[in-house]
């Protein structure tokens, strides 16, 4: 039994593997840090040897039902590549508020191998960290790719949606929510152009079924669904599609729909679907883009696009137009810098505020139309 190091906290230790060092395998300078937060620091690191890891084929072979794998029954079918770069996510347990969440993410995250997802290769269990080993993703946030282009047009937005809901897709299929969805989430393999987009973070990220009422604010404020705001529950992927749809309309404009600055103003919008295409920032956007951001900030759910349909939309295939949007990257530069200086100056009281209004909205009646299964809100066309 390895109960002296993590088998009492994170789960028994037969489902743990044996207690590996990263530091066998892999080579890193721990004095040059990628990356770093409240309790991990993110390095760049080598294979010293050839080595295998599981897919997401492979872990469904050991799942338990609780979301633990019998590591000890584990083959890894595919080969790791000596001649590139991973990183390593070392996370300081005794930092870790709750243990639990390092759990399902490594869960999560085995159960997902896609093209547009940062891949999870294995996990090192030590005795004061957890290590995960994870694709090296390089080519910078979604939204500072956009500023850096020489243009920007629908096209390019309908490429985003595209390899976007390629990874929800795949994701909902399997019934796992991402539950944060934003740019920031949103990451490019390498700085090239034409690079494939990933979806990263997946720290919230829940299987449906398994999700009972949420302690926490799920998501970041400007970009989580209605119903999470109103009933504080997940029962479906559609909470996803609506932070697409936020998503889509700042490609489209460079700036977010739901711009309030104080929490309470900003979560009645949301849960009202308050929002309209402001003259002239979108008097050149074309109609199936508007069209398509309608179908998926809708308050029903029943009605709102999911992943596979945003795939099926004519805009999205080949209809977007390629003529540079006028004024977007300019806008999302100045929405950018703006996003940054808030959330430097609001990170350490974001939490609580947020918990706070959440709670004055949960107490309040539920609208008398059906809110969220019946009455549809949108925007004015």
């Amino acid at each position: 039994m390895h109960h002296g190091r993590f088998g009492s906290c994170l789960g028994h230790s037969k489902v743990l593997p044996s207690g590996e060092m990263a530091t066998t395998y892999y080579k890193y300078d721990k004095n040059k840090v990628l990356g770093a937060g409240a309790f991990a620091k993110v390095f760049k690191a080598n294979l010293k040897a050839p080595r295998k890891h599981g897919t997401a084929e492979d872990y469904a072979n050991v799942a338990n039902e609780d979301g633990t794998f019998r590591y000890e029954h584990l083959y890894k079918s595919a080969d790791m590549r000596l001649d590139v770069q991973y990183a390593l996510k070392v996370i300081d347990m005794s930092k870790c508020d709750n243990k639990d969440d390092i759990t399902r993410e490594v869960a999560i995250l085995h159960m997902l191998t896609h093209p547009n997802i940062m891949r999870l290769y294995e996990v090192f269990y030590e005795v004061k960290t957890v290590t995960l080993v994870t694709e090296l993703v390089a080519g910078g946030e979604l939204f500072d790719r956009i500023i850096e282009k020489g243009s920007y047009s629908e096209k390019d937005a309908a490429n985003v949606m595209s390899q976007l809901c390629n990874a929800l897709s795949y994701m909902h299929d399997k019934n796992i929510v991402h539950l944060d969805l934003k740019p920031e989430n949103l990451l490019y393999a390498a700085p090239v152009p034409d690079e494939t987009l990933k979806v990263a973070d997946f720290g919230l990220a829940r299987t449906i079924g398994k999700v009972q009422e949420m302690k926490n604010m799920c998501g970041t404020p400007g970009y989580v669904a209605p119903e999470i705001i109103l009933y504080k529950e997940c029962k479906s992927t559609a909470v996803d599609m609506w932070s697409v749809g936020v998503i889509l309309y700042i490609l489209l404009c460079g700036f977010p729909p739901f711009a309030e600055s104080e929490l309470t103003a900003l979560f009645d919008s949301i849960r009202k679907a308050r929002y309209d295409f402001p003259s002239p920032w979108w008097d050149s956007i074309s109609p199936q883009a508007k069209s398509l951001v309608k179908k998926l900030m809708v308050l029903d759910v029943t009605k709102r696009l999911s992943a596979k349909q945003v795939l099926e939309n004519a805009w999205v295939q080949s209809e977007a137009p390629t003529t540079a949007i006028p004024g977007a990257q300019a806008a999302l530069k100045k929405y950018r810098l703006n996003q940054r200086l808030r959330k430097a100056a609001n990170a350490v009281i974001a939490t609580k505020r947020i918990e706070c209004v959440l709670a004055q909205f949960h107490s309040m009646p539920l609208p008398l139309d059906g809110g969220l299964l019946s009455g549809e809100a949108g925007a004015a066309a």
